[in-house]
């Protein structure tokens, strides 16, 4: 008997506590909303919040603290997106119809989504960068015949430094669908060359010899590995050769090339090398007019 009465207090609670879900405070033709899809609605916002920040220790746990705070904005626009699909989703499984209002707005969502196709690659590209580590920050990147020292990486953009003290930014999505060098992705080092020509008949073991002095005496050129010469081509008005050294500066090396070629002009003044430049030969033929009577065809007539 006890048993029973304990079972129908159950019952009585159960139904209490249903019908305190099931209270429909607002109601209309279309909409129906009770405390229950409203009590399940703030459920799903908590739980995408800790499923977001769970998701998020996971994907910057073992990232400079720079770049964690990178995904700041990221992540914020996920949990709203994930806010209104849960709630989208929970309207929709309590029985509310929203059929009018997805119509509605389908139009909208088609142009939003045009419009905000390449924000989102850019933003896509710049998670991968980050989470790949496939660029840094003091990274030398060539882009577009532009040669710049990477500043700062942003989700959608990435931003260098030029030779000329001009700030390129570069979409991220650039860093996936084009070629971009990059001068210091493995290490620091790296090899740069001086295209030289010299006459015809120049001693080369001289000239050869006096370019490897040239790396050897410039400052920021290193020892190891060793600097050399290489004899390209014979071209039509000089004798091509190439002076390929070793620097960990490869952004200022326009200025180490210009010190290099004032020393190498100076060299080759005092040992009488000369450096050609191309020679024409223009033949001048002067053209006599002809007569009505040189021409048998035009006497004859």
């Amino acid at each position: 008997m006890v048993k029973i009465l304990k079972m129908e207090k159950l019952e009585m609670v159960l139904k209490v506590i249903k019908d305190i879900f099931s209270y429909q405070f607002f109601e209309s033709d279309v909409v129906h909303i009770t405390i229950g899809t409203l009590l399940t609605i703030i459920v799903g916002v908590i739980a995408v919040t800790y499923f977001l920040k769970l998701i998020r220790k996971l994907v910057t746990a073992k990232l400079p603290e720079e770049d964690k705070n990178k995904f700041e904005s990221i992540f914020g626009f996920l949990k709203y997106l994930f806010y209104i699909l849960v709630i989208v989703t929970i309207l929709h499984s309590s029985g509310v119809n929203l059929t009018v209002l997805l119509t509605a707005s389908a139009a909208l969502f088609v142009g939003l989504g045009f419009a905000l196709q390449y924000l989102f690659q850019d933003i896509i590209s710049g998670i991968l960068i980050i989470l790949d580590q496939s660029l840094h920050v003091g990274d030398i990147i060539e882009v577009e015949d532009k040669v710049g020292r990477v500043f700062e990486i942003r989700l959608r953009t990435t931003r260098a430094l030029t030779r000329d003290d001009k700030v390129i930014v570069i979409p991220n999505h650039k860093f996936l669908t084009d070629s971009i060098y990059n001068y210091t992705q493995n290490h620091k080092t790296t090899r740069e060359s001086i295209k030289i020509g010299v006459a015809y008949g120049s001693d080369i073991l001289l000239v050869t010899r006096l370019l490897e002095e040239v790396a050897d005496e410039q400052k920021g050129v290193l020892k190891s590995p060793k600097s050399f010469v290489l004899f390209d081509d014979f071209g039509d008005s000089a004798l091509l050769f190439s002076l390929n050294y070793y620097i960990t500066d490869s952004f200022s090396d326009p200025k180490t090339k210009s010190a290099m070629r004032y020393n190498i002009d100076a060299k080759f003044r005092a040992n009488d090398i000369s450096i050609p430049f191309p020679q024409r030969d223009v033949h001048l033929y002067r053209s006599v007019p002809k007569t009505i009577g040189s021409d048998p065809d035009l006497t004859k007539r």
